[in-house]
């Protein structure tokens, strides 16, 4: 049984990986036919661990908000310098939002938005928060900014990033200048 159970997390694993790198390319035409191909598993198996299109969506959409929350708190939390980790954060979501644009798009479609939900957004919330409440403490961060402030920056980072408008590097030094202290 135990070989069964590890088998059915390795496809269900590579079914994510792919449904990630479609929907990323491609965007919402995806179907969940195409990614069995890709995954190079049956249909029935896709359906087994998503029973739904929509389920698969949440799942890689679970699995985009997971990365950034990891890499937060691995590669831009540790950094003292409380800018530089906010910078960190920034560049880090517009990245994911750059390369996977269609995945944006395929996410916005299934749930009209392209924000975090659940428990997820409660944790991007809560180290955004460690952030704002850094810079509050080291004097790097207007002290009349807030979480939800933050998040402001970081949904028209994302509209920059995915519809390529502007230069995303740029929009973050500027939204930077305008959190520091006057």
């Amino acid at each position: 049984m135990a070989k069964a159970r590890s088998d059915a997390e390795r496809n269900r694993a590579r079914v994510l990986e792919v449904a990630l790198e479609l929907f990323a390319e491609r965007g919402d035409e995806v179907q969940m036919a195409e990614v069995a191909r890709a995954a190079a598993v049956g249909v029935g198996t896709v359906y087994r661990h998503f029973p739904t299109r929509q389920a698969l969506v949440e799942a890689v959409t679970d699995e985009r908000f997971g990365e950034i929350l990891a890499f937060v708190k691995d590669e831009c939390l540790p950094n003292p310098d409380t800018r530089a980790a906010l910078t960190c954060f920034l560049a880090h979501v517009a990245e994911i939002h750059q390369k996977g644009r269609g995945l944006s798009g395929a996410i916005e479609a299934t749930f009209g938005s392209t924000a975090p939900r659940g428990s997820l957004a409660a944790e991007l919330l809560a180290v955004g928060g460690e952030l704002i409440d850094r810079g509050h403490a080291d004097g790097t961060v207007r002290t009349d900014i807030t979480v939800d402030d933050l998040y402001m920056v970081v949904g028209a980072l994302a509209m920059i990033s995915r519809g390529d408008v502007g230069d995303w590097r740029r929009f973050i030094e500027i939204a930077l200048d305008g959190m520091r202290p006057r």
